[in-house]
């Protein structure tokens, strides 16, 4: 059961006042993007091709994290994690399932698989569920205005950002995307609230204006807006300006040169600056945190691309140097650009190299708001507050789950890494039907290309008993055998 909003309101009033006095506590901008990868930006010069000054501008005003993990490598469940500091293994969330017209509110193991397959792979829920408490209910019984704008993807009313603590939720819809492409005019199913675009109009555009409004009629408070853009995510389409512009920057040599993922990155960075202009010009800049993240790694498979035509078969992007991207467990899947601007606190055009997980933004924006944490609801984050102080990570262990087939050559999967070791568990990968069981050492080999677990054997057990401790902790379902499993008679 969910605490009252009453006594929700009254705690967190009575806790801010008593830490804050009459200051008025700090306004939070969270800027999710949505399949924007490790290398898909400027900020650690592994792009050459995509052009990210406004993201830049926001990493000039505070730090950069360059091991920043989500907590799967696709995003449903990494939405969740934010919103609830919890890893969304607690809840069955492991797919990217929360468009579907119908609730599953726990994780089921599929009855069948094809013959080629070694596991029976899990069935996901869909929906954040009600009972959990997330960050924007913290923040409204704090006394925040909160608004949600963009894609959410946890499950249409009453899984809605509008029972989940959020005053607004532009678009309200329970699709991930806007239909067809990201010109107007947009096909996406119910939304309801979003103002007439002109045609042709990037969705970005328009959403970013009218989160700027609501900031605007929320400037006499402290506001959280929720700025979950619905960029990068296929299907591609993008400004014919901006899909030139990049085409003349094509290199047919570069490992990115698709000019309609160019396209779609730099209106992606528009919204960023307009944001960021927009509290500027409130007069509000020395009092705003701003959290850019992104739900998975890049999209490094094609073809996406709706309009305009002739780059279909070029990939999106690569997640070089590291190894895969959306879909996939490896570093490229789940590690994604992070900045975080903490007015008065964190030193401009900082870095760090501290460990950070996605399920450590609930625990860690109340500290940086000074609000406590409530003992009734559970949490895996860490409060993660000192790192954005010149500090050290709280942490040393982060977890994976993504225990499922796709067409990202991706097989049901668990991870986990401790210190600069990460070891991988293959759910009934191997011909024989058993678990594969890799091991690497991201500080010697950040492509994962050795496997190193042969070498060390104590050390794989060790991690493999943690890693399988902490599964059975969430609860819950993992793949299984598969009765039907032809040995490897049936190639993928």
């Amino acid at each position: 059961m969910k605490l009252t909003p009453a006594f929700l309101f009254c705690c967190y009033v009575f806790g801010s006042l008593f830490t804050h006095g009459a200051h008025r506590l700090p306004n939070v901008v969270f800027i999710l993007a949505d399949d924007l990868g490790w290398s898909d930006t400027t900020l650690y010069g592994t792009s050459e091709y995509f052009q990210t000054p406004h993201v830049q501008r926001l990493a000039d005003r505070g730090m950069t994290l360059w091991q920043a993990y989500t907590a799967s490598p696709v995003c449903t469940p990494t939405r969740a994690s934010i919103l609830s500091g919890q890893y969304p293994a607690r809840q069955g969330l492991t797919q990217a399932r929360g468009h579907q017209g119908w609730e599953a509110l726990e994780a089921t193991v599929a009855k069948s698989a094809p013959a080629h397959r070694g596991a029976l792979e899990v069935i996901t829920a869909n929906r954040l569920p009600q009972s959990v408490f997330t960050l924007a209910e913290a923040l409204k019984a704090a006394g925040y205005a909160t608004g949600h704008f963009g894609k959410w993807h946890l499950g249409d009313a009453p899984f809605s950002p509008r029972e989940q603590g959020f005053d607004v939720d532009v678009p309200n819809t329970v699709s991930g995307g806007p239909g067809r492409g990201y010109l107007a005019p947009w096909t996406f199913e119910n939304h309801e609230n979003l103002p007439h675009a002109f045609e042709g109009q990037h969705i970005e555009d328009k959403m970013a204006a009218v989160a700027c409004a609501w900031m605007e009629a929320q400037a006499d408070r402290p506001f959280f807006l929720n700025y979950w853009s619905f960029s990068i995510h296929s299907p591609w389409s993008a400004k014919t300006e901006y899909v030139d512009a990049y085409a003349e920057r094509v290199d047919p040599y570069s490992h990115q040169r698709n000019p309609v993922y160019g396209g779609m990155v730099q209106s992606f960075d528009d919204a960023v600056g307009t944001l960021l202009n927009k509290v500027d010009a409130l007069g509000l800049s020395d009092n705003t945190i701003f959290v850019l993240f992104s739900d998975n790694g890049g999209n490094t498979f094609g073809p996406k691309v709706t309009e305009p035509a002739g780059w279909h078969e070029i990939p999106g992007t690569t997640s070089h140097p590291l190894r895969g991207g959306k879909g996939r467990i490896w570093e490229g899947g789940i590690r994604v650009p992070m900045v975080v601007v903490w007015p008065g606190v964190t030193e401009p055009g900082s870095t760090s190299q501290a460990l950070f997980g996605s399920v450590d933004f609930f625990p860690t924006l109340l500290s940086m708001l000074g609000l406590a944490l409530y003992p009734e609801h559970h949490i895996d984050g860490v409060d993660q507050s000192h790192i954005f102080r010149g500090g050290e990570s709280a942490r040393e262990t982060l977890f994976y789950y993504y225990p499922h087939y796709s067409d990202r050559d991706s097989s049901p999967s668990a991870a986990i890494r401790r210190g600069n070791w990460k070891l991988i568990k293959w759910f009934y990968l191997n011909p024989d039907q058993s678990h594969r069981i890799e091991l690497y050492n991201l500080e010697q080999d950040i492509f994962e290309r050795q496997d190193i677990a042969s070498r060390h054997p104590e050390k794989t057990q060790a991690m493999l008993a943690e890693l399988e401790d902490w599964l059975n902790d969430t609860g819950v379902a993992q793949p299984q055998p598969n009765p039907d499993y032809l040995g490897g008679v049936l190639g993928e």
